[in-house]
């Protein structure tokens, strides 16, 4: 036994030694970062620490995070004092409204026909005029953005549909001695659920008389220039409250 205890004594020792020489190293590494040479750099690592106010206090904020979240609430400010239409209507000119994400949907039922009016309103924000550019501006007036999406027009009528897709037209593609909103880009008509085996003529190159008579059609149907301008309008208000949604969905993101 003697010979034994003997052999563990310098086992025991290095054990030890090595249990204080942790204790040590923890206590210098207390001391280092609460010495006053250090005092400066632990301060700026704590004021990295978040100050949003999200849940996780052990969360650190990069410079590009938080000029980000600094921005987008100013920006999601100006954005709602510029905001025209706090609420939307549910029904325009008859037609009833349904929303889905970036999609809008307006539905008019008739005695024997259904009227449906289907746009999206991703990428379909423009100036209504050309901006003036000068040397000297500092910024161009580039004048009041309105969403003018492209549309299609479904008029169902028991199992056949007469499909149309229309569009806005702009100022410089107007024709002489015509005040058209709008024009049509594609004419189809089918039985039962479209397919990639429909055919399908350009508005450009049917018979100009057609044209316009379908056009007519169209206004009959209450789907006028009226309309349609009252159509860039809701399509505006609603482009410009997704964009909102979208900046504040951006700021939480960033902020985590």
């Amino acid at each position: 036994i003697n010979s034994y205890r003997s052999f563990l004594n310098p086992v025991k020792n290095a054990v030890s030694l090595n249990n204080s020489f942790q204790q040590r190293q923890l206590a210098r590494n207390l001391w280092y970062m609460c010495s006053s040479r250090n005092g400066i750099e632990l301060e700026n690592k704590l004021s990295k620490l978040c100050t949003c106010g999200c849940m996780n206090k052990q969360q650190v904020h990069s410079k590009a995070e938080r000029e980000l979240v600094e921005f987008l609430t100013e920006e999601i400010l100006a954005e709602r004092k510029a905001q025209k239409s706090k609420t939307l209507p549910s029904e325009l000119d008859g037609f009833k409204v349904q929303l889905n994400g970036a999609e809008v949907t307006l539905t008019k039922q008739l005695e024997n026909e259904i009227i449906k009016i289907t746009f999206n309103v991703n990428h379909t924000v423009d100036s209504d005029v050309e901006p003036e550019l000068h040397a000297n501006m500092d910024k161009p007036d580039i004048g009041e953005l309105k969403s003018k999406p492209a549309f299609k027009v479904e008029i169902v009528r028991g199992k056949t549909t007469l499909n149309l897709l229309c569009s806005f037209i702009g100022p410089n593609d107007q024709e002489e001695g015509y005040n058209d909103v709008y024009g049509l880009d594609e004419i189809s008509i089918y039985d039962g659920e479209w397919n990639e085996n429909v055919y399908a003529v350009s508005g450009e190159v049917v018979d100009s008389y057609l044209y316009d008579l379908i056009l007519n059609y169209l206004e009959e149907k209450g789907i006028s220039n009226e309309f349609v301008e009252k159509l860039s309008e809701y399509s505006t208000a609603y482009e410009h409250s997704a964009y909102i949604g979208l900046l504040e969905g951006l700021s939480k993101f960033a902020s985590g």
